[in-house]
């Protein structure tokens, strides 16, 4: 962080703070993602205007070069990266079986320290952070999308005349490679099988994570199955 900014300094960040941000906001608008190009890009510009005002107030009158520390400039940015995390916790959404946009805010708080390193001045830091974060959004996505992780559905199965007991049932959905996390039947009357609920847990790749596993078809089919529904 230099003492004294010229005009051309100040263009030259502002410019490469805009056309970084834009560059992960495309990204993130690109995955139908909540904060995107004008999201981000409001962002990191604040941030670096917060560093900008921080560089532009530091040789006041009065102050020598050592005293830096006495004027305590740097509670402007600071705060700026703390208030942050209340547009952050607004791009999450909480859901039963886990949260979705956990990485939007990642990437929110991820600009404002862009902005904060282009408004101070570290350009070649900056930019190189910015090669990196897009590194990350794009390139690991394909390998998460590859990566096994646990999925989670449940299966509501209507029995009738000629219905496999319960334990044949469970002994079924065990030989498909599916968990049983809860188990749920009715008896109507109370000596006959009417249904099933249960919810089921399996590993899948992100890719094939909408997909039923397969096996779970055969129960369809199966002898005494009326009515078959699968929610994931």
């Amino acid at each position: 962080m230099t003492l004294y900014l010229s005009w051309e300094q100040i263009a030259i960040r502002i410019a490469l703070a805009c056309i970084a941000s834009l560059a992960i906001g495309y990204n993130r608008d690109e995955h139908g993602r909540p904060a995107g190009m004008r999201t981000v890009m409001l962002v990191t510009l604040t941030a670096t205007l917060a560093m900008l005002q921080v560089n532009l107030l530091l040789p006041l009158t009065g102050k020598s070069s050592t005293s830096f520390n006495v004027l305590d400039l740097m509670r402007l940015p600071l705060g700026i990266l703390s208030g942050i995390g209340f547009i952050g916790a607004g791009a999450i959404i909480k859901r039963e079986n886990g949260a979705m946009g956990v990485t939007t805010a990642a990437t929110l708080w991820f600009a404002t320290m862009l902005g904060l390193l282009f408004g101070g001045g570290q350009l070649r830091l900056a930019s190189a952070s910015t090669v990196l974060a897009l590194v990350i959004l794009s390139g690991l996505k394909h390998v998460e999308e590859l990566l096994p992780r646990m999925n989670r559905a449940t299966l509501t199965l209507n029995l009738g005349e000629g219905a496999p007991a319960e334990d044949t049932i469970r002994a079924q959905i065990r030989d498909i490679s599916l968990d049983i996390k809860t188990w749920t039947v009715q008896y109507v009357p109370s000596s006959s099988i009417s249904l099933i609920r249960c919810e089921l847990q399996w590993k899948a790749s992100a890719r094939k994570a909408s997909e039923a596993p397969p096996g779970v078809s055969q129960l369809r089919t199966a002898p005494g199955v009326t009515g078959f529904y699968w929610e994931q």
